[in-house]
């Protein structure tokens, strides 16, 4: 009695296993094999995926019936990092269904290598960082046991660090050893601006400023300094002026 029981429902079986695979079949019929069948031959628009989402161009792509594919990445300025800068077949272009779209992505902003600036001129560290595509920026004075007078002593960033191009380095500069006598350099006829730069940069300082009525120069024109161009002096040392100004009345003032 048992084995015929069983007998009966191993027949029963046979029918929902073959109804399963039937309506399987069904399906990858009506959703996979059909569609290929019918699109086959016929082509479609590339939709325009430049400027999106690698994630979000590959689904834009998919429901176009074309395959988004992942081709290269390369820095770019004007596309943030990990969206589509390039697309091949071009937008609107017309292909078949099922073609593969290659996809360049953006790596973000082009990333340069910080150049060592110690020891080099201000002059040649200002051309090294125009060589990577950098800026130089603040620049500070400090004396210096190590370092000869007008080189860098140090940067703000280190050397080989990575940054984004037109990044601004400071540095600063070696106004010598302390106590060394250094030249005055001439500041007559430069204006007031001028002659601070050249006289920081000098390792000197502004002392005491004369104003000078001098009808036939313009105003903040240096028109005298004490010690004169040339004379030796220690680092750091003050330089007095006489600068130009409109005006009656002469006025003595302390830096």
């Amino acid at each position: 009695m048992a084995n015929r029981k069983r007998t009966f429902l191993g027949r029963l079986k046979v029918p929902a296993i073959l109804l399963a695979v039937a309506v399987l079949l069904f399906f990858l019929l009506d959703d996979v094999i059909m569609p290929q069948y019918v699109q086959q031959g016929k082509t479609t628009k590339v939709p325009a995926v430049v400027g999106k989402k690698l994630d979000e161009a590959i689904q834009v792509l998919a429901e176009s019936g074309l395959a988004g594919k992942k081709a290269d990445v390369r820095s770019d300025k004007q596309y943030p990092e990990g969206t589509v800068v390039v697309q091949n077949p071009a937008a609107d272009a017309e292909v078949k269904f099922g073609r593969g779209v290659y996809l360049t992505v953006s790596g973000g902003e082009p990333e340069v290598a910080v150049p060592g600036l110690r020891g080099r001129t201000l002059r040649d560290a200002n051309f090294a960082l125009e060589r990577f595509g950098l800026v130089l920026g603040t620049v500070q004075y400090d004396f210096s046991d190590e370092y000869p007078q007008g080189t860098v002593i140090d940067q703000d960033l280190p050397e080989s660090a990575m940054v984004t191009e037109g990044r601004v380095i400071n540095v600063i500069v070696s106004h010598g050893k302390k106590g060394d006598q250094i030249p005055v350099p001439d500041v007559i006829k430069k204006t007031f601006a001028d002659t601070e730069r050249i006289l920081i940069e000098a390792g000197l300082r502004i002392g005491n400023i004369t104003y000078k009525v001098t009808p036939d120069l313009l105003p903040n024109t240096v028109i005298d300094q004490y010690p004169k161009a040339g004379e030796m002096v220690p680092s750091g040392q003050a330089i007095d002026l006489v600068v130009a100004q409109k005006g009656e009345k002469s006025t003595d003032l302390q830096n």
